[in-house]
């Protein structure tokens, strides 16, 4: 049921883009046509030289049966569970942020709980005047820009999702996690081609940068963009002009009321928010909890292995890890996906054990609780009420829409807390990732679109509806 040879070469002669055998190999002196750049590995030097070869692979896919399709998503996902462990030690190396333990985890979530095809639904609607359907049809080439915090298990989940809609995508890694994130492009591309003989229907860029992500988002033959970066990224994505999935930054709170289980909260968010070393945008990065509980949940904390830093260790650590920019205050680069004890070592705190994760009292308006930081650094402020905990924690959230979560037994207090932050993911009683679908119910995304809506992106999010209508009387007389 895969493409031949002689297939994707008919193919390629019909888009006029020259003849190519299915499988070359490129070579700087050989950018002569389609037949030069379509390469098995999908990685390529230019920005054109991808997107021509991967529209030429997805003219070919997408007139493959939904069978195959599906087939080759499950290649996928096999490939991508057979290699997460490969795939997390390369990007542990390459960038230092978060252990390979959880860099696998979300390596392997990727690849389970990412939806399919499964996910795409025709609908139809029959009467008097005829039948019409409504289907889902790809977008073509969609340009991806993926992050160095989760570059792997973001292209694994990213592939998936595009590739279900019969879409080719061409991705402008993050420069820091380049070797990485190409890996898993060549894996996810032989997994595609050893099933429908579809070398290149992936592609990335040997040598990514701002200039190649730009030329990616204006190039007439990118039909969408798929963006998960920081803000300055997303918002030039939509400045494009082309239909842009944005999943812009987030600074996720933690609410704990007096009625909570302070055990559970404690255990709970000390492994959300030391998970990978805190990189994932829905980990728990301030927490804001009742006066009369707080020394209890503290207590908990630290008997989970947490460190509280207190007094004049709150303004060392502060120094380190928060940069003054022309905007306000920023996290230390330096420091982003760092263990708790090299951030602690760093800031002139000895200690001997390996906590995972810094805890410390601070004020709600304190530059560790109003800035994203993306590292083990966890604030707590405590509150009277909950309408004080609530506004202070919409404050933190600074209208990202992100993610919150809460620990509290009163139904009533869940409620109002998550219509008042009014999140895209709020998780109750449980880790943050557990919004991920990790521990917790449901399909797992790492490109949650904030800015622009979609939430948690799958297949569905990666096309188009294509409305079909045949009309016409069908009264029987």
């Amino acid at each position: 049921m895969g493409i031949t040879d002689n297939q994707i070469e008919k193919i390629l002669l019909e888009m006029g883009m020259g003849t190519s055998a299915a499988h070359v190999t490129a070579g700087p002196s050989m950018d002569t046509g389609i037949g030069s750049t379509l390469r098995s590995n999908g990685v390529y030097e230019t920005v054109d030289q991808a997107i021509k070869a991967v529209s030429a692979c997805q003219a070919g896919f997408f007139r493959l049966p939904i069978k195959v399709r599906c087939e080759v998503i499950e290649e996928m996902r096999r490939e991508a569970k057979a290699n997460a462990k490969h795939l997390a030690q390369l990007a542990h190396e390459e960038t230092g942020y978060g252990s390979v333990e959880h860099k696998t985890a979300k390596n392997m979530l990727a690849a389970e709980k990412t939806p399919g095809v499964e996910d795409l639904h025709t609908r139809a609607f029959s009467g008097d005047d005829g039948l019409t359907l409504v289907e889902c049809a790809p977008y073509g080439v969609i340009g991806a820009i993926t992050p160095s915090t989760n570059p792997t298990s973001t292209v694994i989940n990213n592939s998936i999702g595009m590739v279900a809609g019969a879409n080719g995508v061409v991705f402008n890694p993050h420069p820091g996690a380049k070797k990485s994130s190409n890996e898993a492009v060549r894996i996810l591309n032989r997994a595609i081609d050893k099933v429908c003989g579809i070398p290149s229907l992936l592609g990335t860029l040997d040598t990514p940068s701002s200039k190649t992500g730009k030329q990616l988002m204006e190039h007439e033959n990118i039909r969408m963009l798929a963006i998960t970066g920081g803000e300055a990224v997303v918002n030039l994505a939509l400045r494009s002009g082309k239909k842009v999935i944005a999943a812009g930054p987030g600074n996720p709170p933690v609410i704990v009321d007096d009625t909570a289980d302070i055990d559970q909260a404690a255990k709970d968010i000390t492994r959300g928010a030391s998970f990978d070393n805190n990189v994932l945008c829905i980990a728990e990065k301030e927490v804001f909890v009742m006066r009369s509980v707080v020394k209890q949940l503290i207590e908990k904390m630290q008997a989970a292995g947490c460190y509280l830093a207190q007094g004049d260790e709150i303004e060392a650590i502060t120094r380190t890890v928060v940069s003054k920019t022309d905007h306000g205050n920023a996290a230390n680069k330096d420091f982003v996906g760092r263990s708790a004890k090299h951030i602690l070592t760093e800031s002139g705190i000895n200690v001997s054990s390996n906590p995972p994760l810094v805890i410390c009292r601070c004020a709600a308006d304190h530059p560790l609780v109003m800035t994203e930081m993306l590292m083990p650094v966890l604030p707590i402020v405590a509150v009277d009420n909950l309408e004080e905990a609530i506004d202070k924690a919409v404050a933190a959230e600074n209208g990202c829409f992100h993610t919150a979560i809460m620990h509290s037994k009163n139904v009533d207090h869940l409620t109002i807390a998550a219509r008042r932050l009014d999140t895209t993911i709020f998780v109750k009683n449980a880790p943050s990732f557990a919004g991920l679908g990790f521990e917790g119910e449901g399909y797992t995304s790492l490109t949650i679109a904030t800015p622009t809506g979609e939430g948690l992106t799958s297949a569905r999010s990666f096309v188009r509806a294509r409305r079909c209508t045949l009309a016409g009387s069908f009264h029987i007389l």
